[in-house]
């Protein structure tokens, strides 16, 4: 036992140790040590939530260097590389055009500064698709070469671009003033009528007759589009060659398509020394024996870049199909619509795992949405067009409002510009991710947490791990 002698003495010592450590930490001398902080990491960590409490947002917190946990590990290595991007864009329709042509000179420049811009505040997109003469997002129906019922033009004397110098020629150029490499990909909704089976802008198929006219409308419309200063990388046959609904359509079945290719356009092509990509299809993955069976014949597959594809039918990972059967040619996602009015986070959970992630996963060099721009009516559009395609943006004036598939194409186009390359990450249902290597050396991760509950996981990249989490239905973009 302890005295009572004992313990008076101990707490006197006490009582006197605390009376100098009060007064030592009063003293000017000692250091002031900043409280205890976490750890700070050189990944960036941009943001979109369900509720839009986010959008795009650099982060602050959310993500600290690895900490020793249990968590699931998304492992990146650069060492084991797949496609070259194209890049990330929409579809500029004429409807677009004309929105984005009838804003304020300053607000029409801000907008495309934003959108095709390499700023701060800009999302970089570096990928259009347009069409060749009307699309049914237009406010009306036209090819470069209408005649009145009756009249033919086997030789185009007739063609001429004239629709597009109102508003999608100077867009497109104001376009590349600011960014000189966007990629451009061009596709017709039909041929002339004239030149059409049934005779009408709907349905009906191309006039084997016609086919050697059809070559050099093509080659007419490259040629007029560059002596505007307009490069066309690539064209596409037929948008929807399935699809004889529309307004306008038209329908090309395989076989159709293959002999075009192979003894008429891409002969032209090399004739006329057009280097612009042909590219299949341009339409569901359901039907992957489309583009396959035109491989299939030599002949044209000589004349052939690769194969287009939306995903209205079929699964994404049909992609893998027509690759792994032709691996020498591309896969490109080219269309995919969001319904309005919109969920915003329904939109970004499934437009996330499906295309952003899921197509370059399966070997895609493009992730294009549809429509660029509506008005707040969702149009314009043709008589019979789509009336419920909501655009990324909704200009109203020249006031703009953006909604899903503007965040779900910027959170790749702002941080993987063309040139970048795949690389291999592992995945999981719960955190489906893709990662890149951009051309100056960036690691770029996006993940999405398509669960309903808070994820927390760490990401292995670049020599630099770091833990993270993701609330639920949210996505993540990291950049080394």
């Amino acid at each position: 036992m302890i005295s009572n002698k004992v313990m008076t003495s101990l707490k006197i010592i006490l009582f006197a140790s605390f009376i100098y450590l009060q007064n030592s930490c009063d003293s000017k001398d000692m250091p002031n040590y900043a409280p205890p902080v976490v750890g700070t990491t050189e990944a960036k960590f941009y943001l979109t939530t369900p509720s839009k409490s986010s959008l795009l947002q650099l982060q602050t917190n959310g993500i600290t260097p690895l900490t020793t946990n249990n968590n699931f590990t998304i492992n990146v290595n650069e060492g084991t590389t797949y496609q070259k991007m194209d890049g990330f864009g929409y579809t500029l329709t004429g409807g677009s055009a004309m929105l984005i042509n009838n804003m304020s000179q300053s607000a029409k420049n801000s907008l495309l500064q934003e959108l095709f811009g390499q700023g701060e505040n800009s999302i970089g997109v570096s990928y259009l698709r347009i069409s060749i003469g009307a699309s049914d997002l237009d406010a009306s129906v036209f090819t470069y070469n209408d005649l009145p019922a009756g009249q033919t033009d086997v030789n185009q004397a007739n063609f001429s671009i004239a629709p597009d110098l109102t508003h999608l020629i100077p867009v497109l150029k104001e376009i590349k003033a600011i960014n000189p490499n966007v990629i451009l990909l061009a596709t017709p909704w039909t041929a002339p009528s004239w030149m059409k089976t049934n005779v009408s802008s709907i349905g009906g198929s191309l006039a084997t007759a016609y086919y050697a006219s059809y070559a050099n409308y093509f080659v007419k419309y490259i040629q007029a589009m560059q002596a505007n200063g307009i490069a066309i990388d690539a064209i596409t046959i037929q948008n929807e060659p399935e699809n004889p609904h529309n307004n306008p359509s038209m329908v090309m079945t395989a076989p159709e398509q293959r002999d075009f290719i192979k003894n008429n356009l891409g002969p032209v092509f090399k004739a006329n020394n057009i280097t612009t990509k042909i590219i299949l299809f341009d339409h569901n993955l359901d039907n992957v024996n489309y583009a396959i069976s035109i491989l299939n014949d030599p002949a044209a597959k000589a004349f052939i870049d690769g194969s287009a594809f939306h995903l209205y039918a079929g699964q994404i990972e049909n992609m893998s199909q027509v690759h792994n059967a032709h691996p020498d040619k591309n896969v490109y996602f080219t269309e995919q619509w969001v319904q309005a009015p919109g969920n915003f986070p329904d939109d970004i959970k499934w437009h996330f795992r499906e295309l952003v992630i899921g197509a370059p996963r399966n070997w895609s060099k493009t992730v294009l949405e549809w429509n660029l721009a509506a008005d707040p009516n969702n149009n314009p559009h043709t008589p019979g067009g789509c009336t419920e395609c909501l655009g990324a943006i909704t200009i109203n004036g020249s006031t703009v409002v953006r909604n899903s598939a503007y965040y779900i194409i910027a959170h790749a186009s702002k941080f993987v510009p063309t040139g970048s390359t795949r690389i291999e990450s592992n995945t999981s249902v719960e955190l489906p991710n893709v990662a890149f290597k951009t051309p100056d050396n960036k690691i770029v991760v996006i993940v999405l947490n398509n669960t309903g509950a808070q994820k927390s996981f760490n990401i292995n990249a670049g020599g630099k791990p770091v833990s993270t989490m993701l609330s639920a239905g949210s996505v993540g973009t990291y950049v080394w």
